[in-house]
């Protein structure tokens, strides 16, 4: 019934910018910390962003200055604003909610970023 529902992806160029959004359900959403992570071929799954349940953000420092998550709990769903791709921003982009020994992922959205 948990659902974590990705959607915002796709093809731009280096510089441009995207904003991916997440929509959960079946959870408390405002109890969960909530996190974006991608996922490039050949590489591990890394953290880019995260925000816990009273609005601190952490962001991984290929993001930092470049990137913003966000949420609204009234709309069940975290952002990630992404400006200035890069083409090592290419990646598939997951949403995850965290709560204890909880933790559910989305399906991933593909950001493609080319000239």
């Amino acid at each position: 019934q948990v659902q974590l529902v990705e959607s915002g992806g796709g093809l731009v160029q280096p510089g441009g910018s995207l904003r991916l959004s997440c929509a959960a359900s079946g959870i408390i959403f405002s109890l969960y910390t909530m996190g974006w992570y991608r996922q490039a071929p050949r590489k591990e799954r890394e953290l880019v962003a995260i925000i816990t349940t009273s609005g601190v953000t952490g962001y991984a420092n290929s993001a930092k200055g470049r990137f913003t998550i966000s949420r609204d709990n009234a709309k069940n769903t975290v952002y990630l604003q992404m400006n200035s791709l890069k083409p090592e921003d290419t990646a598939v982009y997951y949403c995850n909610a965290d709560k204890r020994s909880l933790n559910y992922w989305g399906q991933g959205t593909q950001v493609t970023v080319s000239s």
